[in-house]
């Protein structure tokens, strides 16, 4: 079985990085203990190499077909999903009352790292069902409830999240849905959804879609938007299902993630949909964003993931193709020499490292905003509120930066294998096409850029901002007791300076009513504030798998912790200067993309 993805990494993360054990003092997650959550990753990893991997190529070769009106996916995915629900990997977070585990978020995204590695198209299906249930959970009726989330966790019912429209695109203020109260407290739904994904193939009965509508006479824009469970299938009063007016007007055919059904609905073609209110009206979009913000953790894992499996696949051919010879001392190469590894080339091992450097760091991001869910579920009163304010800050770029760095690093990867990278013969094509995707799921990069700079680093005064510095002076702090990090801590905390200044500059034309100007380079903030936070989470590894070297700790050998270190060096001079570069951008005044004047410059 190939190699894509590393459980020491894994374990090492959870354990000893992110100390998972914390969690087990709160009574919530008292059930659990390190050998039952190792337990746990192994039976995860033994599932995904006998189901998920096996097919990753041909669900890219077969992929999802749509014919009148239905969706066909990989015939196997029935089976997984029936299997998830059955042995409790769908809502495993969810409470026991409502038939979860009860399993803290940091150990769920572990294993969904795993799923995600061995196949990065299957987990959406089962990641938008549980987080469609959690949200009927949190917000909707006792009726909702016991209506669709034993169904949903249990595998024989799928969901969806149902946001965009053909004319609005990510302007959510401008859909037009349309939901008309009837006597007996439902609604019609009338309208269209495009880019739904996993919205229906047939490995389940029925689909429990999430539908964001306007009631009549709603306010215009955000402030008017409601939520609605709208089934395909309703359920009758003799509990059988009948169809319930969802249309399915074609799939999109990808570029990548071809095994993963996105679809273009239409609610009440026939004027019999019926869909019932999720809470209050007119606050759908401020429920639907506790699944958005979810949904972007999850994006920003599957996006490392695929990254990883191909720094994997990357890393064995490295070590099996001999190409070249080595450059001697004399600067020349012997001709009388054997062929060597492309692993022994100097440029080779950077980009495998580049690779390496961008994925663990990404994972490590990913496992800090899920233990931030666990932190800020279990702790009361200010502590629950600074874990929560600190996982505003971090998600959008926990979605960004494993989605945009990651097409980087399988890029390199791909440059690796060469020519072959090009082919079909090697997954790495595949890969690049996969992650492609990333950057655009659940808001584009500008869109996470502009909520960074916009709403996360100015909410309660910068409050969130602080917090992640505290985090940054810990790990500083504690680097500093080795001769070896000290360097490093003091280049991280340089940078840090960058983001200081450029908003000593930015905040001003905020605080004006400049905010064309003020968020005009946010998504180049995004890049300086995501290189500094992964600067960050580096030496944290660093300083982490320094103190086992010095503890002498054998857990993993010793060339493990020495290989961290190593990774962590690398990142701070090969990408860490680009802050700096990102800096320079934003502080620059020529304002050479903001429409001034009526005239046109790109003819």
């Amino acid at each position: 079985m190939a190699k894509y993805m590393s459980v020491d990494t894994l374990k090492w993360l959870l354990n000893d990085v992110h100390n998972v054990k914390e969690l087990f003092k709160y009574e919530r997650f008292a059930d659990y203990d390190e050998d039952s959550v190792n337990i746990l990753l192994d039976s995860a990893k033994s599932w995904a190499d006998q189901e998920f991997f096996p097919i990753f190529r041909e669900m890219d070769e077969n992929p999802c077909t749509y014919e009148d009106g239905k969706v066909t996916s990989h015939p196997n995915l029935r089976r997984i999903i029936e299997t998830a629900g059955r042995d409790g990997w769908l809502g495993s977070t969810f409470d026991y009352d409502d038939g979860g585990t009860q399993m803290p978020h940091l150990v769920s995204n572990a294993l969904n790292h795993i799923f995600q590695t061995a196949n990065n198209h299957i987990p959406g299906y089962m990641g938008l069902t549980t987080g469609a249930a959690d949200l009927i959970r949190t917000f909707g009726s006792q009726e909702l409830k016991d209506k669709y989330i034993p169904k949903m966790i249990g595998g024989q019912w799928g969901g969806t999240m149902c946001l965009t429209e053909p004319q609005a695109g990510s302007s959510l203020s401008d859909i037009t849905t349309s939901a008309t109260p009837q006597d007996d407290g439902s609604y019609k739904i009338t309208g269209q959804k495009i880019f739904i994904s996993g919205g229906d193939h047939q490995a389940v009965d029925n689909f429990v879609h999430l539908v964001l509508a306007r009631i009549d006479g709603a306010p215009a824009g955000t402030k008017g938007i409601s939520l609605f469970v709208v089934p395909k299938h309703r359920i009758t009063d003799s509990d059988e299902l009948e169809y319930n007016d969802v249309f399915t007007a074609g799939d999109f055919q990808k570029m990548g993630q071809r095994g993963y059904a996105t679809v273009h609905l239409v609610f009440g073609e026939n004027k019999d949909c019926v869909g019932h209110l999720v809470g209050e009206p007119h606050k759908g979009l401020k429920y639907m964003f506790q699944m958005m913000n979810g949904a972007r953790i999850d994006v920003g894992m599957t996006a490392a993931s695929t990254a990883t499996a191909a720094y994997y696949a990357s890393l064995k051919y490295a070590k099996e193709r001999p190409q070249g010879r080595k450059i001697e001392n004399s600067g020349k190469k012997d001709p009388n020499a054997g062929q060597t590894l492309i692993i022994n080339h100097p440029d080779v091992r950077r980009m495998l490292l580049l690779q390496k450097a961008i994925n663990e760091a990404s994972l490590s991001l990913l496992f800090e905003t899920a233990k931030l869910v666990d932190l800020a579920h279990v702790e009361e009163g200010d502590t629950a509120s600074n874990h929560h304010l600190l996982l505003e800050l971090l998600t959008p770029i926990a979605k960004t930066y494993p989605s945009e760095k990651g097409q980087e690093a399988i890029s390199n990867g791909l440059q690796i294998f060469g020519g072959y990278g090009f082919c079909m013969d090697f997954p790495l094509q595949q890969y690049y096409r996969d992650i492609r995707i990333m950057s655009l799921y659940e808001g584009t990069t500008g869109i996470q850029s502009l909520d960074l700079l916009g709403r996360k680093v100015t909410m309660q005064n910068g409050a969130a901002l602080h917090l992640l510095m505290e985090k940054i002076n810990e790990v500083t702090a504690e680097a500093n007791n080795h001769e070896e990090l000290k360097p490093y801590a003091d280049k991280l905390m340089k940078a840090v300076g960058h983001v200081q200044s450029a908003l000593a500059y930015l905040l001003p034309m905020g605080m004006k009513g400049d905010y064309e100007s003020f968020l005009a380079d946010a998504t180049e903030f995004m890049k300086m504030t995501s290189n500094i936070v992964i600067a960050y989470h580096w030496l944290k590894m660093a300083t982490r798998a320094k103190h086992a070297l010095v503890t002498g700790d054998t857990t993993y050998k010793s060339n493990f912790y020495e290989n961290k270190i190593h990774t962590m060096k690398f990142y701070y001079k090969y990408e860490l200067p680009h802050a700096r570069a990102s800096l320079e951008v934003i502080l620059n005044n020529e304002e050479l993309t903001i429409v001034k004047e009526d005239r046109e410059i790109f003819a």
